[in-house]
């Protein structure tokens, strides 16, 4: 795509914004010399009283303009102002060349909860929160009431956030087979998954250097989160050995939470399910994905409907009391009619959580190589799937407390966890919200150090540290202790071991 820009202008906004009417839109110079490509002219012009935005697209010899003017306020600073006049004008223009107006409006980041959290923080009413939202960010207004309420509901779960909060995530980053949608970092070949017995003795290691330092500062691990991957394809034995050492290093009792990602139904037996529940797991994922055995297949999942419900069937026997469930709207060869389904089987199990994600286009997947028609402007049934999933859900008593959204979705949609009162996904939230650090271990792990006091404007400040992506580069890394020596002088810098 084309993109010609007059003035002061975040090119990567813009381009985000494109994105959602030309999914998969590329930016590059070889898009500037395609005479077929859409283009999109941006003039914006900073005036004494406001901003103006003048936008013209061209595209399949269609021509739309738009010319916006936003005036400055007390709500909105100078480059806040700049940023609503150009999404509106270029939300108008684009909108009425592909005929398509996005449920999201300009909202382009990953979290639209975070600007209605902003807006409630500044003293708006919940009802005027989600009228800004409509008239100055065109979000429709069952989206704006959606922001509204995620927001709303994480801030009861958040509260005050201590200096000295945390969590840790255990990265096992391993699956019996890669489905076709998935770019996590997990691996499924024969000789990758021979070095699990080493991974795991170099993992433990590392967690010892971790866990100790985390004490040492004096900090509280709210959570942790053993995420992959498939956790799950851990032997029995294996998972023991990983447990136990977690619950020699710290206190499991004192945990608010206390996740084993067990994603694919085809790894669950009830052996490991016990073991969970031996060292004080308190949740666990259990994730069909699709109960329509046509779609299962066409995504590479490598189980059925009634694996799953045999695998539910295993978590909620073992006692672990809180069970989640991914869904994902919008695969290939899902309908309406199948998701529903599948949605309502899902609700009459009756888990803990239940989260619903947007079939999400990622440049690793798979499924990019296997054919054209992946990317979908309008998303054909998944805007009447998510709708289904957020009514029926209401009528059920589950609460919208955690949302984002990725790039590249089906129907420009969104990703939200429900849950039961009282058994939110906190550590879903803390990621997320970047209230407090997150300590990462493994391979293609990443610890995210945040400073999120109440002096630093509200605004996080926010370091890095990353582990080796692939596990054989991971079993040669040595650089724990210039991590952990890392997180230490952030935490010192920032003052936030001070008494």
């Amino acid at each position: 795509m084309k993109l010609i820009l007059d003035g002061n202008i975040n090119a990567y906004y813009i381009q985000t914004l494109c994105m959602i009417f030309f999914p998969g839109a590329k930016f590059g110079a070889a898009e500037q010399q395609n005479p077929n490509s859409p283009e999109l002219y941006l003039r914006m012009s900073e005036q004494a009283d406001g901003v103006e935005a003048y936008v013209r697209i061209e595209v399949d010899g269609r021509i739309a303009t738009s010319e916006k003017f936003y005036a400055y306020s007390t709500e909105f600073d100078a480059a806040k102002t700049a940023k609503l006049a150009c999404g509106a004008a270029v939300i108008a223009a684009c909108g009425e060349a592909m005929g398509y107006r996005p449920s999201w409006g300009m909202l382009t980041g990953v979290r639209p909860s975070k600007v209605a959290t902003e807006l409630l923080q500044s003293g708006m009413s919940k009802t005027r929160v989600k009228r800004t939202l409509s008239s100055e960010y065109f979000v429709i207004p069952k989206k704006a009431a959606l922001a509204t309420d995620v927001a709303l509901n994480e801030q009861k779960l958040i509260g005050t956030p201590s200096p000295r909060d945390c969590s840790v995530y255990i990265s096992i980053p391993f699956c019996p087979t890669r489905c076709s949608y998935c770019s996590f970092v997990s691996y499924t070949s024969s000789k990758l998954l021979s070095l699990i017995p080493d991974y795991l003795l170099h993992l433990v290691t590392d967690m010892e250097k971790m866990f100790a330092k985390i004490k040492e500062m004096g900090l509280r691990i709210c959570t942790i989160y053993i995420g992959g991957g498939t956790p799950t394809i851990l032997t029995a034995d294996q998972l023991r050995f990983l447990l136990s050492k977690i619950s020699e290093l710290t206190d499991i009792s004192a945990l608010e939470e206390y996740t084993l990602e067990s994603g694919r139904p085809d790894t669950i037996t009830a052996e490991k399910m016990v073991v969970a529940k031996e060292y004080g797991v308190t949740r666990v994922c259990v994730n069909p994905q699709s109960l329509c055995e046509a779609v299962l297949q066409s995504i590479g999942r490598c189980h059925t409907a009634q694996d799953f419900l045999r695998a539910y069937d295993i978590a909620r026997e073992s006692g672990i009391s809180n069970i989640n469930t991914d869904l994902i709207v919008g695969l290939p060869g899902d309908t309406f009619k199948t998701f529903s389904t599948t949605f309502d089987t899902i609700l009459s199990l009756r888990p803990e959580n239940i989260t619903v994600h947007t079939f999400c286009v990622k440049k690793a997947a798979e499924i990019l190589r296997q054919g054209n028609g992946v990317y979908s402007l309008r998303g054909g049934d998944a805007g009447k799937c998510v709708d289904y999933s957020q009514l029926k859900t209401q009528q059920e008593g589950y609460l919208p407390y955690y949302m984002y959204r990725q790039k590249n979705t089906v129907g420009n949609f969104e990703n939200v966890g429900f849950s039961l009162e009282g058994a939110e996904g906190r550590y879903n939230v803390y990621m997320m919200e970047e209230i407090h650090s997150i300590f990462a271990l493994g391979a293609g792990a990443v610890s995210k150090m945040v400073d999120y006091r109440p002096h630093n404007g509200g605004k996080p400040v926010i370091e890095r540290l990353f582990y080796p992506k692939y596990p054989y580069e991971y079993l040669r890394d040595e650089s724990t202790d210039e991590k952990n020596a890392a997180m230490e002088a952030f935490y010192r810098n920032h003052g936030l071991l001070e008494s």
